[in-house]
């Protein structure tokens, strides 16, 4: 099964500050701001929805199409992931504009000042899918993961036009989406991927009944945290997949582009839902023990260990057939 995935490419330069943010702001100045904080620690990690999700099925062994745009910079960036399992040859690399990148500081009081810089993730709208299925040999479904707004809405049309199954997938976009945008991007998706609160601001902004939305995808996928995830389709019954018991919580960030990553691969590798839930939920606990969303290490014993205490040797025998 070829999946491509589609979404933001960036790197995220992590700083931390020794003090408190609050203690460097004058109340009655806040309108003339001019601040300089000296950061102690800085983090360059790997990064964007995209990338984050191919990177995991790459280390489950599926080898997905990443696509997307990033910059001149980005040679290093694709030997990684070409390392790890992932086709970037569909990325597209920008003539002018740097990759995509997050600069953020945090305080002692885990508070944060970050800003995003678009760059090159602003052409992933002049993507063509045809031209990635053609190379390929066709596409059986398309992941639409958080991206430049417009680059979502051509590849959902797009996937709609030439009869490619599509997951929608709005995440961090959902926040600046109203609802006609929403709806667009929702009609028709073969999955539907939110977490729970993401969830209700797709009804409150569409005017969609929960009824309403499963009557217009083929599955309704919502993470739940800790509680592990809630698979819902029209007629059918509610499934709900819990989470392995985590060694350890380090970093939650990533954590969701992890779960996806599991899913995706137990569809390639058709499974079925419940097993692709495991396999996303048990990858997701891999990620919140570690700091970076890319800097994890699937080990198969230990993987496999893990997975079959929480979800039986049945569970487990399938996904061993298929884990590289």
């Amino acid at each position: 099964m070829r999946i491509a995935v589609t979404g933001s490419i960036a790197t995220d330069h992590l700083m931390t500050f020794p003090g408190r943010f609050a203690d460097q702001l004058v109340g009655d100045r806040l309108h003339t701001v001019s601040l300089s904080f000296l950061a102690d620690t800085l983090n360059i990690r790997r990064g964007g929805v995209g990338a984050n999700i191919s990177f995991g099925m790459g280390q489950l062994g599926v080898r997905p199409i990443l696509v997307g745009a990033a910059g001149a910079d980005f040679e290093e960036y694709r030997a990684w992931l070409e390392r790890h399992g992932v086709d970037t040859a569909s990325v597209r690399i920008s003539e002018i504009l740097h990759t995509a990148r997050f600069v953020c500081t945090t305080d002692t009081d885990h508070n944060q000042i970050g800003t995003f810089y678009t760059g090159a993730m602003s052409e992933a709208r002049l993507i063509e899918l045809k031209t990635v299925a053609d190379r390929v040999g066709g596409l059986d479904l398309v992941h639409i993961g958080a991206d430049d707004p417009e680059a979502m809405m051509r590849h959902t049309e797009e996937c709609r036009t030439r009869s490619i199954p599509f997951a929608a997938d709005y995440s961090q976009q959902l926040a600046r989406m109203e609802g006609e945008e929403i709806r667009g991007l929702t009609e028709g998706a073969a999955y539907l991927f939110t977490n729970e609160y993401e969830a209700g601001l797709v009804e409150s902004k569409t005017g969609w009944s929960a009824q309403d939305i499963l009557d217009r995808v083929g599955a309704r996928v919502t993470t739940l945290g800790s509680k592990g995830v809630r698979i819902e389709r029209a007629g059918g019954e509610t499934l709900t997949v819990p989470c392995p018991e985590e060694e350890a919580k380090v970093d939650p960030t990533g954590v969701g582009d992890a779960f996806r990553a599991g899913f995706l691969s137990g569809l390639a590798w058709d499974l079925g839902l419940e097993r692709a839930a495991q396999l996303g939920c048990m990858l997701a606990t891999l990620v919140i023990e570690t700091l970076g969303t890319q800097e994890y290490e699937l080990k198969r014993s230990h993987f496999l260990e893990r997975f079959t205490k929480t979800y039986g040797e049945d569970a487990a025998a399938e996904v061993r057939a298929c884990l590289a």
